[in-house]
């Protein structure tokens, strides 16, 4: 027993001393992560008890939650904001994940020009966001832009749409856009974690007589519980703080029915120069982000361990 309690200590000691023996290397990158993301997060939030317009520092006021009252009582957007933001990343939750996976499982399989096909649909998450947006904005031209263009040669102009001008197509025009150019990213991933599934799993089930649909949902699909946990919270997150997408096509128009908390708060911080209220409203994204992402991780964890042990 003696033993074992000494070999624990010494296990200890040994952690201790790689650790402060890597500090100095990680040193300069957390100093970064402090000063690039830590401090101006913690700045946010105190920022959003005061009334401030951004000019001189001197006249920060402090207003205490004034700010959130605000926010929740006598903000006309912030409902829609708030709405569109839940509407946008439920639908991600969905749509490029489903997606994704449908590519690498399609993708995954011996063919012809598979690495070429496998570049053009990722290729789209390269491009900058404003670039996609400039893209699919022409596409969406009521006159002269490619969709409505190919509905009329295929006899369906009666379906065409100024697709970015109707406030109850416009939210939806642009997250077709968004999952064009994110889908790509989760198919890759996908694709890295189906090389993980075991295939002598995949063969005794074949063995047995299943087929593709059953080897999916017992081996594939399970086989893939620590990749969907990376995409899930990956797509939610670049869904909650989608921006530079709906600035590029909307603006958060027409009448602010593109409108999302991330463009929100930055229309209040710099367009309308009220910096309290626009830094409120980014905390509320922050929280938000937080109450959907930490419990949804927490419970993927322990259902990994659980099936571990």
């Amino acid at each position: 027993m003696t033993t074992v309690v000494r070999e624990a200590r010494a296990g200890k000691r040994m952690k201790r001393g790689g650790f402060r023996s890597a500090l100095p290397y990680l040193a300069p990158a957390l100093v970064l992560y402090g000063a690039f993301l830590v401090y101006p997060i913690l700045d946010a939030i105190r920022l959003s008890f005061f009334s401030w317009d951004g000019f001189k520092l001197s006249e920060q006021i402090f207003v205490g939650l004034d700010n959130y009252i605000r926010v929740f009582t006598k903000d006309p957007v912030f409902g829609t904001a708030f709405t569109n933001t839940i509407i946008w990343t439920a639908l991600s939750v969905v749509v490029p994940t489903t997606l994704g996976l449908g590519l690498a499982i399609a993708l995954n399989r011996p063919m012809r020009g598979r690495g070429v096909l496998r570049s053009i649909f990722y290729v789209s998450n390269v491009l900058a966001p404003i670039a996609v947006a400039t893209v699919w904005k022409w596409i969406y031209n009521p006159t002269v832009g490619l969709l409505n263009q190919v509905l009329e040669a295929v006899g369906l102009g009666s379906w065409a749409q100024n697709w970015l001008g109707t406030p109850s197509f416009a939210l939806y025009s642009v997250f077709v856009a968004f999952v064009w150019q994110v889908a790509g990213f989760n198919m890759v991933l996908y694709l890295a974690g189906l090389q993980s599934v075991p295939t002598e799993l995949v063969d005794a089930a074949r063995v047995d007589g299943a087929n593709r649909w059953q080897v999916f949902r017992a081996v594939t699909l399970p086989s893939l519980r620590p990749t969907t946990l990376v995409v899930l919270v990956l797509t939610i997150i670049h869904a909650l703080k989608v921006f530079d997408l709906i600035v590029g096509m909307t603006g958060g128009g027409p009448a602010q029915s593109t409108q999302v908390l991330a463009l929100w708060s930055y229309t209040q911080s710099f367009g309308n120069h009220n910096f309290g209220q626009g830094n409120a409203l980014a905390t509320i994204l922050l929280l938000v982000t937080l109450l959907i992402v930490v419990p949804y991780m927490l419970w993927n964890m322990r259902s990994l361990r659980g099936g571990g042990r």
